[in-house]
C-alpha cells in the first residue's frame, strides 16, 4: 500500500527481457537506503518487488500483464521514473490510498498554464471513465491527485510547483501516457452497486445488508 507521494525520480538504467516479463534496474536514489529484497517501491505507481540490490540501483522484474496495461511496457533506459516505497505502520497518509494496481494508461491531451494555475487534461478508457468523479481522488504515474473537472472521457488535475518539480509528471508532452489508479473507494461502491442490481435491484433492503444504510 502507498499513498501517492513520491518521494524521489528515479532513472532507468536497463531494461531487458527474461522469461514472463522484463527486468528493470533503476538507479533509485534515496530510495535504495533502507532496501531489502522483496520489498515493495512504485514505479510510476506500478507496485514491484526489488529482486537485486547494488545500491542506488534496484532491480525489479514486471510480468507480462504488467507490461500490457501500463507504461512499463513502453519504458526506455534513460527514462525518468516516479519512486515511492510502501507505508509502514504508523506512517502519515498525506495524499491517498493507493495500492499499486494499474487500471489502464491515460494520455495527456491539453495543458493549460496561466499565472494562476497549471491544469493537466487527460483522456482516459471508457472502462475506467465511470470511476473517476469530481473531486475524488487518483494516482496519475503514482501521484495522488484531487480531480477538478470531468467531462466524458476526460478529466483534469491541477498542479502546484511542488508537485511540477519533484515528480515526472511536470515533463509531460501532450500524447504521453501515464498510469492511472482510480480510488479504491469508489470501486467498491460502484463494484457492489453494479452486484445488487444484477440480483435483482437496489433497494433499501439491500444496501442496509452491504452495510450502507
Amino acid at each position: 500500500m502507498f499513498s501517492g507521494i513520491v518521494e524521489t525520480i528515479g532513472t532507468v538504467q536497463a531494461v531487458r527481457d527474461v522469461a514472463g516479463g522484463r527486468r528493470l534496474t533503476v538507479d533509485c536514489g534515496l530510495v535504495a537506503d533502507d532496501a531489502v529484497a522483496g520489498a515493495s517501491i512504485a514505479i510510476n505507481g506500478a507496485c514491484l518487488t526489488v529482486c537485486l540490490i547494488d545500491k542506488p540501483r534496484l532491480e525489479f522484474d514486471v510480468i507480462s500483464e504488467t507490461l500490457a496495461k501500463s507504461t512499463l511496457g513502453r519504458i526506455r533506459v534513460g527514462d525518468r521514473v516516479n519512486l515511492e516505497r510502501s507505508l509502514k505502520v504508523g506512517d502519515r497518509i498525506d495524499g491517498h490510498f493507493v495500492q499499486g494496481h494499474v487500471d489502464a494508461t491515460a494520455a495527456l491531451s491539453r495543458r493549460r498554464v496561466s499565472q494562476s494555475e497549471h491544469v493537466l487534461w487527460f483522456r482516459v478508457p471508457q472502462e475506467v471513465a465511470g470511476h473517476i468523479i469530481p473531486k475524488g481522488s487518483i494516482a496519475i504515474s503514482g501521484v495522488s491527485l484531487t480531480i477538478a473537472e470531468v467531462k466524458q472521457s476526460e478529466f483534469s488535475v491541477a498542479l502546484i510547483p511542488t508537485t511540477l518539480e519533484s515528480t515526472i509528471l511536470g515533463g509531460l508532452r501532450e500524447g504521453d501516457p501515464v498510469n492511472i489508479e482510480t480510488d479504491i473507494l469508489v470501486r467498491t461502491i460502484l463494484h457492489t452497486l453494479h452486484g445488487l442490481q444484477r440480483a435483482g435491484g437496489i433497494t433499501a433492503s439491500a444496501l442496509k445488508d452491504q452495510g450502507y444504510l
